[in-house]
């Protein structure tokens, strides 16, 4: 009897889960939020890339370079040149500050997207998580409708003003913050990072000069201290996030947490990015009070908004939620491809980028390459800098698929001179978590007749047993 009634009952408690589950995604929700979230990540893309124009690193990475190392699939991205670099990113700039104020917001966001994302496409040498995190935040806020509200679009047809939203237009952007989070910490489930505290046993030390804190940082247990904590803090401050209960003290370790790394480590702007864009998950009331805070003080007169819903029609809603089935799908999925490949991880990097693998380890290398005639069996030495610059040979020299590429580099440069069927080979020498160095490609192998795939690379030396 009882079991009969539970089938009875099954059918119906799933059916009210999933209503459940369809209120919380379409119930209206103030649109406040998500113009704070467009403001602060406007605002903050715009200064990162002064900032970047600012030290040098426009000439640095995109216009000094002798060659550059593409992603696969994307070796038609190119730099344009010193002018067109600097162009590139005064649009990239100006598509920042149009964002911000909500002035042609998709035209803009799409601009930003498009600039962004092809700059950090030219050269994997340069590749870190938070510049893919941002690339990603600007191709979902193109289908977000962050202009309705306190933005000069809305000013100039307040036609378009709206009030409410539908819930699942924030929680797109938290579920992209959620997964940032989540995957960073499930990625610090290793042994180096939890039974050997590396790399922080290697990094804490180098900062005993600090005052106060600093002869605490030499100490062992502080490493194994912090490498707990940000294991834990990762996997579960996105869940303390989502709950209205518990964002306050969340947001105080968001703050925390942040702002230590930025002190300990060289990260840029990425701490601050996050401090600043995971607001979005405080209430709608904090988001209106700033924007009212806002408005007084930049002394706008605007008309208050009437009360209403957006409400996108049924084809744009279809077209949206199979978007973000496929984007979160991929978003899922991409950090377990490394299950693809054998041998560890952190030694091939098959797999490693795009999984929100942050600071995970510390890995440095010296790379030898020979060209080799291949007829007379003469070979010469090559000397890396006439070619590459010094983060460039830093970067390749640890990093198969980068290997590969500097190899058909080189043979593409001897042919070009003149020395045909040119084979380039390599010994490549890897340090990983201060372990003692190992090769991870010998002379053995021609890497020139190597391709660069997916596949997993055959001819990468295992990592010693003993590390």
């Amino acid at each position: 009897m009882l079991l009969l009634l539970w089938e009875l009952l099954l059918p119906t408690k799933t059916a009210m889960a999933i209503n459940r589950i369809k209120t919380y995604f379409t119930k209206s929700v103030h649109i406040a939020p998500l113009a704070v979230f467009r403001i602060a990540f406007g605002l903050l893309m715009l200064a990162s890339i002064i900032r970047f124009i600012g030290k040098g690193w426009v000439y640095d990475m995109y216009i000094k370079p002798k060659v550059f190392f593409s992603y696969y699939g994307f070796e038609w991205v190119k730099p344009f040149g010193e002018t067109g670099m600097y162009a590139l990113f005064i649009l990239m700039a100006l598509a920042a500050l149009c964002i911000t104020v909500g002035f042609f917001y998709r035209l803009s966001s799409i601009l930003f997207f498009l600039t962004f994302t092809y700059v950090e496409l030219i050269d994997k040498t340069n590749y870190l998580n938070h510049y893919y995190f941002i690339s990603i935040v600007s191709l979902l806020m193109i289908f977000l409708p962050a202009h309705r509200y306190f933005s000069i679009d809305s000013w100039r047809k307040q036609a378009i003003q709206v009030s409410h939203i539908p819930n699942y237009f924030l929680l797109i952007i938290k579920m992209q913050v959620f997964i940032v989070y989540f995957f960073a910490g499930i990625a610090k489930i290793n042994s180096d990072w939890l039974v050997e505290a590396m790399p922080l046993k290697i990094w804490l030390p180098a900062h005993s000069e600090m005052p106060l804190i600093g002869k605490y940082l030499t100490k062992e247990w502080v490493a194994y201290a912090f490498s707990w904590f940000g294991c834990i803090y990762d996997i579960l401050i996105p869940f303390f996030l989502f709950s209205e209960r518990t964002i306050k003290p969340a947001y105080f370790f968001v703050i925390i947490f942040h702002l230590a790394t930025s002190l300990f480590f060289n990260i840029g702007m990425f701490p601050y990015v996050m401090i600043c864009l995971t607001t979005i998950f405080f209430s709608e009331k904090f988001h209106i009070w700033l924007i009212n805070f806002l408005r007084q003080l930049l002394k706008l007169n605007m008309l208050p908004v009437t009360e209403s819903v957006y409400q996108p029609d049924t084809l744009q809603v279809k077209l949206l939620k199979w978007l973000m089935v496929v984007h979160f799908s991929v978003q899922l999925a991409l950090p377990f491809r490394y299950l693809f490949y054998d041998e560890n991880l952190f030694w091939t990097e098959q797999g490693f980028r795009f999984s929100w693998r942050v600071m995970l380890m510390e890995k440095a290398g010296t790379a030898f390459f020979y060209v080799r005639d291949k007829h007379s069996g003469k070979e010469i030495e090559i000397s890396n800098c006439d070619f590459l610059t010094p983060m460039q040979e830093k970067m390749m020299a640890t990093q198969p698929d980068m290997l590969i590429q500097y190899a058909h580099l080189l043979k593409k440069e001897y042919e070009k001179n003149g020395l045909k069927d040119a084979e380039v080979l390599a010994e490549s020498y890897v340090t990983l978590n201060g372990k003692p160095s190992a090769l991870i490609v010998d002379k053995s192998t021609v890497l020139s007749h190597e391709v660069d795939n997916f596949k997993p690379k055959r001819w990468i030396l295992p990592m010693p047993k003993n590390h």
